[in-house]
């Protein structure tokens, strides 16, 4: 039985470790957290990452998490209503779609339930040193050991990534945005309902969540790089509370629960391009080879089919580890750019919906 090491137990590594169980493999995750991370933005699962969960037999499950959203409202820096509709939401598109929005926390935790392999929580991957016949693996914490193929699923800032391939600087296309994502009381009373603000370079999205006793809060605001000390948990708090304390409404409010969020998360608006996804007994997967950015909507979904494709891939090959990745590349290249395209087709809106149908479906499933 083969092994592979997955590093990151978000999405795409749960999902692969599914798919390669399936298989025949024997999956292990290491992630940094000690346990399934909490909190996150709503995600969505459109297209045929909708036929991955179907053919995981998770959908029922997946429909029975989805979001309850009955519309938007779209203020001013004042909390002016500018417009307001029942028939959409900003996260997640016409309330009529079969596009299924659940809490990224909420996906994970079904995925990880499902996966079938062993996590090695509280740890990380600090070396790899690749032989013709395995990859030995050197941890943060636990002993080294040997796997015959190693996995990068661990996000933006993935450590395989730059193990492996170098400096994330060869592949990291800013955006021209940072995002801060975190969880507070509704003391907003929202009731199923989304909130979106936009200002002179800044703006946030709000919207309820279990049941409206929580709010799901993303600031964020325009800017080119920006060099901070992010060893620091506190510099991007500083950085949101300095970028939007101008703001009106309910911003100050806002900004004092982001320094009570225990679930805070903080990151550039960015894509990874590259141009493989593998080296030797390596390869990437999800937001670590090709994250398309929270402004295409399709993160998740990428990463669902591509832990599927890799999967199927590295299974038709047999124990020709280099065809199964190529096989991958080739068969992810095209869906990948497109969502990627979403992106950056329209900057400052949502791309159009040719587009969008086009993306989401540019890949058939074996």
């Amino acid at each position: 039985m083969r092994t592979v090491l997955i590093s990151g137990a978000g999405i795409a590594g749960p999902a692969l470790a599914f798919w390669l169980r399936r298989h025949g493999f024997e999956p292990t995750i290491v992630e940094r957290a000690l346990a399934i991370r909490p909190g996150g933005q709503a995600v969505d699962v459109r297209g045929v990452a909708l036929d991955v969960i179907d053919r995981m037999g998770l959908l029922p499950e997946l429909h029975a998490l989805r979001t309850r959203m009955r519309g938007m409202s779209m203020v001013d820096g004042d909390g002016v209503e500018l417009m307001r509709s029942t028939e959409m939401a900003l996260s997640s598109g016409r309330l009529d779609s079969p596009d299924v929005e659940v809490l990224r926390e909420d996906l994970v935790g079904l995925l990880s339930a499902h996966s079938h392999g062993s996590y090695l929580f509280g740890d990380s991957v600090t070396a790899l040193d690749q032989t013709d016949d395995r990859v030995r693996v050197t941890f943060e914490r636990a002993e080294p050991r040997d796997f015959d193929l190693v996995v990068g699923a661990d996000g933006l800032r993935s450590t395989v990534r730059r193990i492996a391939f170098g400096p994330e600087e060869q592949y990291l296309h800013h955006l021209g945005a940072y995002l801060g994502v975190f969880t507070a009381p509704n003391f907003l009373d929202l009731d199923e309902w989304q909130v979106w603000l936009r200002a002179d370079g800044v703006g946030y999205a709000i919207y309820s969540a279990r049941d409206n006793t929580e709010i799901r809060i993303t600031l964020g605001f325009e800017s080119p790089p920006i060099g901070y000390d992010r060893r620091d948990p506190y510099a991007p708090r500083r950085l949101l509370q300095e970028r939007l304390a101008h703001v009106g409404w309910e911003t100050p409010r806002l900004l004092d629960a982001m320094w009570h969020a225990s679930d805070f998360y903080f990151d550039a608006m960015a894509q990874i391009r590259m141009p493989s996804w593998h080296t030797g007994r390596v390869a990437l997967l999800g937001d670590a080879g090709y994250c398309p950015s929270p402004l295409s909507g399709q993160g998740t979904s990428l990463a669902l089919v591509g832990a599927y494709v890799l999967a199927d891939a590295l299974a038709s090959a047999g124990d020709d580890h280099q065809a199964g990745f190529a096989a991958y590349d080739r068969r992810m290249r095209t869906y990948v750019e497109l969502n990627q395209a979403l992106a950056t087709e329209n900057p400052g809106g949502p791309a159009s919906p040719e587009s969008a149908e086009r993306a989401k479906n540019a890949i058939t499933l074996s």
